[in-house]
């Protein structure tokens, strides 16, 4: 899919201009921005210019994307930037789109056959090898074709879970934070010392139990041992791991055969998806090499 802005980077200012504001990404990004950078100076870019077009002018923070295995270093910068971010209250913020995500998710998974098309994206999730493919916050549409083997195994499973009750309490906020909405490691920066955030066009009102399974779920995420992580935060366990079972579910939908990442990873990573989404609804160890 194309990409959902156009970045023009300076020397000390980054324009953003935006091809497709609908859902008000421009609105959010920016007032996501505002409120972040004046209850933690330096975590994000600070916002400089509303511009015509829409289009947004903010200053350029240095380092560089995470990505691939973290290193130990690494994930204890990425916990404090998320633990400072997720201190700021998130009232002044729109809610994230939790209802629409998951009545997104039940109807990618219930469709098995057809022809293949995608909502169009916002901020957008990433597959493993960097393409923009589109955000849990605008996932509509997504549709499978009829699979067998493990990743039809993982469908049907997937579908029985999403007919209960208990994915239905995601969508009310236990734990509100402020919700980047795009967890692809590529926008968390990084200098050698500490983590830095950009990308906030899907952000708003969140819960801590969403965010952290959208970042460890994430396609990007793979190839980290994310083993504790979570825990630093206090996070529900019970609600996490519903979290994470709604997110793996997700990324099935997008890398099973038909699907709109399908042919942009490797041969296998559906089925390793497939695996990833059986384990966790089986409440069995997901392990790192499932990437």
């Amino acid at each position: 899919m194309s990409q959902t802005h156009e970045v023009s980077v300076g020397e000390h200012v980054v324009t953003k201009r935006y091809r497709d504001w609908a859902r008000g990404e421009h609105l959010r990004e920016w007032n996501a921005l505002r409120a972040i950078s004046a209850a933690a100076p330096g975590l994000v870019p600070r916002p400089l210019e509303f511009l015509p077009g829409p289009a947004i002018a903010i200053s350029r923070v240095p380092g560089v994307p995470l990505g691939g295995t973290l290193s130990a270093e690494q994930r204890d910068g990425l916990e404090v930037a998320l633990r400072e971010l997720w201190s700021i209250p998130p009232g002044g913020l729109e809610p994230m789109e939790l209802h629409a995500f998951v009545r997104r998710v039940r109807a990618a998974i219930s469709v098995r056959d057809g022809a293949d098309h995608v909502g169009r994206g916002s901020a957008g999730v990433v597959d493993s090898d960097g393409g923009r493919i589109v955000s849990p916050a605008s996932a509509g549409g997504l549709v499978g074709s009829g699979c067998a083997g493990v990743v039809g195994e993982a469908q049907v499973a997937a579908l029985e879970w999403l007919a209960g009750s208990e994915v239905d309490e995601l969508v009310e906020v236990v734990e509100p934070v402020v919700g980047h909405g795009d967890a692809n490691l590529a926008n968390y920066l990084w200098d050698g010392r500490r983590v830095r955030i950009v990308d906030f066009e899907d952000a708003g009102r969140s819960d801590l139990a969403i965010e952290l399974a959208n970042l460890i779920e994430h396609i990007a995420s793979r190839a980290t041992d994310w083993t504790g992580f979570a825990e630093r935060f206090a996070v529900d366990v019970e609600r996490l791991w519903t979290a994470r079972c709604l997110f793996a579910i997700f990324w099935l939908t997008l890398l099973r055969p038909g699907g709109p990442s399908a042919n942009r990873n490797p041969p296998g990573t559906a089925e390793l998806q497939a695996r990833r989404v059986l384990a966790l609804i089986r409440r069995e160890s997901v392990q790192m090499d499932m990437r």
